[in-house]
C-alpha cells in the first residue's frame, strides 16, 4: 500500500512531501572573473568600462566566461563607468500622431546599426513637460536624447531647456533635435515653409481660387510656418491670401474634423479647396465632409502636409507635401553621433498632387504671379 495512499497506524494521514525546483543561481562578476581567472576589477573593466587598460587575451577570456555562465551585466554599473547607457532617448509631442511614428521608425533603423536601443516619452505638446522629461531622462544617463516635436513659444521654459541640455553635454550626453532651427544644438529641420508655398502655387495653376486654410495655434511654429508659406504661394500666383478663409483648431485628426464642421454649417460659399496643415488634420477634415453629405475631390478638394502612411489609403487620396519622416530620424542620430556640434540639416519637400485635388473646373486659367 503507498503510503500516500493511506494512513499510518494511529490513523493520522502522512504529510505529503512537496518537491520543488531548485531556485535559480544569479551569475555575479564574481563568478566571471573566477571563470576567466582574472581579477574582479580587470572583469568588471572588460564587460561595463570598455576594454582600456585590459589586455586583450583577458578580454576574450572575459566575455568568453560571461557567454558560457549567461552574465547579464548590470546596467546601473555599465553607466557609472561609462558615463552613460547604451541607449536613445527619444521626446516626441504626440505617440498617437503617425508624424512621430515613421519619426521613430527612423531613429530605430539608426540605433540598431549603431548598438543602441530607443526609449520613447512623450511630451504631449507641452514645453514644460519636455523640460521635466529632460531633467528626468538624464539621470537614466543616455548616450543620446533627440527631441522631436514643433517649438512652442515660451522663451523661459526653452531658456531652462537649453540649460538642462548643455548641461547634458558637458557630462559626455548628445543630442539633437527634429525641429524649427534655432537652438544652440544639431537639428534636422523640414522647409515647412517652401514646401507650403509650393503646394499653393501647384493647386493655382490647378486652377483653384477660393481656399479654406485650417491651422494649429499660432505658437507651434510648424502650423504658422505651414500656413504662411501657403499663403506666400498663393500671393506669388496673384491671389488675395486676405480673402480666403482661415480657421485655427487643434493641431490633431479631431481639431479638422471639428474646423470642417464649423465650414459646413457657416456655408462653404464657394470655398474650392481646403488646405489643413498636417494630414492627419485633412483626414479629419475629409470625415466630416463626408459625415455632411458631401464627397471630398468632388465637392470641395483636400490636401494636406507630411504625407503619412495613411495618405495614400484614404479614399480618395490625399494631395499632400512628402517629408521624407524616416530619413529626418535616422539622420538625427547620424547628427547626434557626429562632432557638428551646432550643425543643422535641412530636409527638402516633395508635392504630391492625387486624388483629393482633381483639377479645378474653371473656364479660364489661373493667374499667375512673378517666379521665385
Amino acid at each position: 500500500m503507498s503510503a500516500l495512499d493511506s494512513r499510518s497506524e494511529s490513523g493520522a494521514t502522512p504529510r505529503r512531501t512537496r518537491v520543488t525546483d531548485p531556485e535559480p543561481v544569479s551569475v555575479t562578476l564574481q563568478d566571471v572573473a573566477t571563470e576567466a581567472r582574472v581579477s574582479l576589477a580587470t572583469a568588471s573593466r572588460a564587460l561595463n568600462g570598455g576594454s582600456r587598460g585590459v589586455r586583450s587575451e583577458n578580454r576574450d577570456r572575459v566575455l568568453a566566461a560571461a557567454a558560457r555562465l549567461g552574465y547579464v551585466p548590470n546596467a546601473s554599473a555599465q553607466a557609472t563607468a561609462k558615463g552613460s547607457t547604451q541607449t536613445v532617448a527619444l521626446v516626441v509631442s504626440d505617440v498617437a500622431d503617425p508624424y512621430y511614428s515613421a519619426i521613430a521608425a527612423g531613429i530605430t533603423d539608426a540605433a540598431e546599426a549603431n548598438g543602441l536601443v530607443v526609449t520613447m516619452t512623450v511630451a504631449d505638446r507641452s514645453p514644460r513637460r519636455e523640460l521635466e522629461l529632460v531633467r528626468g531622462l538624464r539621470g537614466h544617463r543616455p548616450q543620446i536624447i533627440v527631441i522631436a516635436g514643433s517649438r512652442i513659444d515660451d522663451g523661459a521654459t526653452e531658456r531652462e531647456l537649453i540649460d538642462e541640455l548643455a548641461q547634458y553635454r558637458a557630462t559626455g550626453g548628445r543630442t539633437a533635435l527634429i525641429s524649427q532651427p534655432g537652438l544652440p544644438f544639431p537639428t534636422v529641420t523640414v522647409d515647412n515653409a517652401r514646401g507650403a508655398e509650393t503646394l499653393a502655387r501647384t493647386m493655382a495653376e490647378a486652377g483653384y481660387r477660393r481656399y479654406a486654410i485650417i491651422c494649429g495655434p499660432n505658437r507651434i511654429r510648424t502650423s504658422l510656418d505651414r500656413c504662411r508659406g501657403f499663403t506666400a504661394g498663393l500671393r506669388a500666383s496673384g491671389i488675395e491670401a486676405e480673402d480666403q478663409v482661415f480657421i485655427q483648431t487643434q493641431f490633431t485628426r479631431s481639431g479638422g474634423y471639428d474646423a470642417a464642421c464649423e465650414l459646413v454649417e457657416r456655408g462653404l460659399d464657394g470655398i474650392e479647396l481646403i488646405f489643413a496643415v498636417s494630414d492627419t488634420m485633412a483626414i479629419g477634415v475629409m470625415t466630416a465632409l463626408r459625415d455632411a453629405g458631401l464627397e471630398p475631390g468632388r465637392d470641395v478638394a483636400v490636401a494636406g502636409f507630411d504625407d503619412i502612411s495613411s495618405a495614400i489609403d484614404v479614399v480618395p487620396a490625399l494631395t499632400t507635401v512628402e517629408v521624407p519622416l524616416r530619413e529626418a530620424g535616422t539622420e538625427a542620430v547620424r547628427l547626434a553621433l557626429s562632432d557638428d556640434e551646432n550643425r543643422t540639416v535641412r530636409i527638402p519637400t516633395t508635392v504630391h498632387v492625387r486624388a483629393s485635388t482633381p483639377r479645378a473646373p474653371t473656364s479660364s486659367p489661373a493667374p499667375t504671379g512673378p517666379s521665385t
